[in-house]
């Protein structure tokens, strides 16, 4: 019987270069430890990252691992695990990878529902090119590029991977070790695409943005945790909850209505309009939901390929490349 594997097994002898306090170090302890916990071999693991602090993470994995280009980490990824099914795949991106140069191959990689896990790090700024604004920059953000304060709207992770028709979608801070470890088993043990949104901190260029969320002493007033078949209740006494009326959702005493009246979370709902509301709850207004927001069964992109290559065998027979090339439509050049 094999030892079993502990977290070290999965770090490499690289030394991380991030800057000291960034949040990309408790992400890399959290990943290494869910895979340790889950007992998959190393052999058996690949990280896939584009361009940004957050990618430089297969170097510090004692696992398969591609440092792939600008954006397009989900095609080498979803390559890979075509190629390989066997492969417990792993995409790592920031906002700014996977959100703007990456955002048309993010979208169809979430329509698609391949088997692959996707960490979207958001620090809601381009950490790596030295403080630009990012497409998760909030309003009025001042940066380097946007010095009178950005006017774009931000862009929503969440949001968008609902909309696309993700098969799971959660969100977690960097700070809660526990969060992220339980997130991630669930989104490796999920079959299709797993989208997890990770708010880090970025102690060069943003520091302390999700400090609200983060810090202990703020934490029950600001966010509310997703807990499947639990009514959404938050607060430091516990006597806040969230009701829905009408198509919006809104803040009520716990003590002053009736326990019918509070949403229930319902990830596992096809039916995605409840986690769409949930992601569009904006704070300071309303709290930040934190956990797992959809979490349903469907087929995944390789089973489907797989479905209908047997489809075509059955119609057509198994293929010739051969004869495929020397068809009818094929030439000789002298």
């Amino acid at each position: 019987m094999s030892e079993p594997l502990s977290r070290k097994d999965f770090l490499s002898d690289q030394e991380p270069k991030w800057c000291p306090g960034c949040g990309c170090f408790p992400i890399l302890k959290a990943v290494s430890s869910t895979m340790a916990d889950l007992g998959i071999p190393r052999e058996k693991q690949a990280v896939v990252s584009g361009i940004g602090c957050s990618s430089r993470f297969p170097y510090y994995m004692n696992t398969f691992g591609f440092h792939t280009i600008h954006g397009r980490a989900p095609t080498i990824a979803m390559g890979l695990k075509m190629s390989r099914p066997d492969m417990n795949v792993w995409v790592v991106s920031g906002d700014g990878d996977a959100l703007s140069i990456g955002g048309n191959h993010f979208i169809h990689m979430m329509r698609r529902n391949p088997d692959i896990n996707f960490l979207l790090f958001n620090n809601e700024i381009y950490g790596l090119t030295k403080g630009q604004a990012s497409p998760t920059s909030n309003v009025g953000t001042v940066t380097k590029t946007t010095p009178l304060g950005s006017f774009d709207q931000p862009m929503r992770p969440v949001t968008l991977a609902l909309a696309t028709g993700a098969t799971f979608v959660a969100r977690v801070l960097d700070s809660d070790l526990k969060g992220m470890q339980e997130v991630f088993t669930a989104a490796t043990q999920h079959k299709g695409i797993a989208m997890v949104e990770i708010y880090f901190n970025c102690v060069t260029f943003a520091d302390g943005v999700f400090d609200p969320f983060s810090n202990k002493k703020s934490r029950a007033e600001n966010t509310v945790d997703l807990v499947a078949g639990k009514p959404l209740i938050f607060g430091v006494d516990r006597k806040k909850g969230l009701r829905l009326k009408g198509l919006k959702l809104e803040i009520v005493n716990v003590d002053e209505v009736s326990e019918s009246e509070l949403l229930v979370h319902r990830p596992e709902e096809v039916d995605s309009t409840q986690a769409y509301l949930l992601s569009q709850l904006r704070f300071p207004q309303m709290p930040l939901p934190l956990g797992i927001f959809r979490q349903i069964k469907a087929p995944t992109y390789g089973e489907m390929v797989d479905r209908q290559r047997e489809e075509a065998k059955k119609r057509y027979g198994e293929g010739d490349i051969e004869k495929l090339l020397k068809g009818s439509d094929s030439w000789v050049v002298e």
